[in-house]
């Protein structure tokens, strides 16, 4: 438990303190695909359970995989639901990545389900989290300061409203949601509209200001792309997913079998 702590705190100092990291994204449920991904160096792996069909049973091995490679784990839970939230807190995630959130209403409820008291609601339980039991002081007094809360920003809405997200100090990044930002802006796909840019330099803006890291995913990882996401101002990157390799490679096979029939 002790160990699992320390990597904890380090990831939230690292985003509270706008370090540059790196990031894996797991859409598939077999824990040794984040085993392998693991392997990479990644600063804390995402799991994506709002497009995928990842329950949370598949997620605590998930988690488990992570941490047995040392690295931090983060679900995105299907919904704000507390059904949903308690769950994968009590499998043992080391905070949480929240879609769509859109309002000062949205953060306080995720707060609430997120933290335990004085600062939230979040009730008191035995389970993977607490080592069943053998770690329970040590997890329930550290877990407020120790676990990372990002926020997805992912409207206009939202992005209207980033100042008043960003007004919480359990708020320690933000990822930015290009592709959903374009859609509620009636030009959906087009993440490179200049709309969505200026949509997007205003959240980066705002987490500067208020030193909250900002983040990405980018479906096409390579150097030329890192850099440009860093020079506008981001400070970490989710570098593809399981789904977006395999997709890739996939194509590229599909060209190669085509050129030999």
């Amino acid at each position: 438990m002790a160990i699992q702590k320390q990597r904890q705190l380090k990831l939230k100092k690292a985003l509270r303190n706008r370090e540059r990291l790196f990031a894996g994204w797991v859409s598939f449920a077999h824990p040794s695909i984040t085993e392998t991904i693991a392997k990479a160096g990644f600063d804390f792996i995402a799991i994506d359970m709002e497009h995928s069909t990842i329950n949370q049973a598949e997620a605590q091995r998930i988690i488990a995989a992570s941490q047995a490679e040392g690295v931090p784990c983060l679900p995105r839970p299907v919904s704000h639901s507390n059904d949903y939230i308690k769950p994968l807190l009590e499998s043992g995630a080391d905070g949480m990545l929240i879609q769509m959130v859109n309002t000062q209403e949205d953060v306080k409820r995720l707060i609430d389900n997120f933290k335990y008291p004085p600062i939230g609601k979040r009730s008191y339980g035995v389970s993977r989290a607490q080592g069943y039991g053998f770690d329970f002081e040590e997890y329930i007094t550290c877990w407020n300061q120790n676990s990372s809360f990002i926020i997805q920003v992912e409207s206009i809405e939202s992005v209207n409203n980033i100042e008043k997200l960003l007004s919480f100090d359990e708020v320690d990044g933000v990822m930015v949601g290009p592709y959903d930002i374009s859609g509620s802006l009636g030009f959906p796909g087009q993440t490179d509209h200049p709309k969505v840019i200026e949509a997007s330099k205003k959240v980066i803006t705002a987490c500067e200001k208020y030193s909250k890291s900002c983040g990405t995913q980018i479906a096409d990882p390579n150097e030329k792309n890192i850099k440009g996401l860093f020079d506008l101002g981001y400070t970490y990157v989710i570098l593809g997913s399981d789904l977006f390799v395999l997709w890739k490679w996939s194509e590229q096979m599909k060209k190669l079998i085509n050129v030999y029939r």
